[in-house]
Formats: structure tokens, sequence, C-alpha cells
């Protein structure tokens, strides 16, 4: 079941995300975020959604600002993070296509996500999805002893005529 995430939802999708921040360059924090931070996150967010199994949170896709400048607002970035056994079962997909919709109805025209390389399930996914390349940070990111590249990829909701009116403010 995919659904609105709440404050409440914090705690599992904090313990859901930690090894991703402590093993692995996917995420660029150094320090997993509590659940006091991420609840604050989820209620910050444009649209945050959680994939529920039998009461468990499986994995999370969420959309915040893309940047801080008013002519950004028609855009947002987007994340996803799934349990490691959720990859490649439709999991991902049927999330962001949850998240996407509530973008559009927003007023989002584009959604842009950046992946630590090299990260060829994520690549997929987005590829799938029908993100298409938007550029390569060379050596931005420094974690685990080593620099990474991020490659951002972008994805129009609507065709840019049809976004005139800024995004519905959250409620």
């Amino acid at each position: 079941m995919i659904r609105d995430a709440t404050a409440h939802d914090a705690t599992a999708c904090a313990a859901l995300y930690a090894p991703y921040v402590t093993d692995t360059v996917i995420s660029f924090e150094t320090e997993p975020p509590d659940a006091t931070e991420m609840a604050r996150r989820i209620t910050g967010a444009h649209a945050w959604f959680v994939l529920e199994d039998d009461g468990h949170v499986a994995g999370f896709a969420y959309a915040h600002r893309f940047a801080e400048r008013a002519a950004y607002q028609w855009s947002c970035e987007t994340s996803i993070y799934l349990e490691r056994d959720r990859r490649r079962t439709g999991a991902g997909r049927a999330l962001y296509e949850t998240l996407f919709e509530r973008l559009r109805e927003r007023g989002f025209c584009r959604a842009f996500a950046g992946m630590t390389l090299p990260n060829d399930a994520s690549a997929g996914l987005h590829r799938a999805l029908g993100f298409e390349p938007a550029g390569t940070y060379r050596r931005v990111g420094w974690k685990h002893g080593a620099w990474h590249d991020v490659a951002w990829v972008q994805k129009d909701l609507y065709a840019t005529d049809g976004c005139a009116s800024p995004p519905a403010p959250l409620t």
C-alpha cells in the first residue's frame, strides 16, 4: 500500500534511510538523521509517500524544493529509498508514479533527481520512468575517502507551456 507519509512515519523512514547514509555513497549525508529531523523533512516536503507492507514501511519517495530562487518554483527535486530486497519488484515505479501524480496536481512542471555514480539500479529506474540526462557534477562529493560524481536527470511532468501559474502552496 502506498500512502501519504506523516510525522508518525519518521522513525521507520529514518531507520530505512540510515544504512544509505552510513554504508554507501548513495546519500552524501554523513550522519543519519534522527526521527525528529525526519519528521521535520516529511512535514516540509512538497509530497512524501511511504510504501507500507503489513504495517511496515518498506520504502519512501518524496519531493522538495529544487532551488531557493523564485524562478525555480515550478521545479522540484525527487528522491526514493527502498529496502534492499524491494529493488526490481515494481515498488520504486509505484512510489514514483504516485509522487509524480501528486506533483502534477500541485502544478509542478519538472522533476529532477541526482544520483551518485555509479548507481546502476537508480539510473535504470529513472531511465525507465522517463527521466533524461541533465548533466553531471564531477568530483562534487567527498565521502568514504573518495570523491564522487553526481549525475542529474530530469523529467517533464507537464509541458512548459502548461506551467503558467505557480504550484499550489503547502497546506
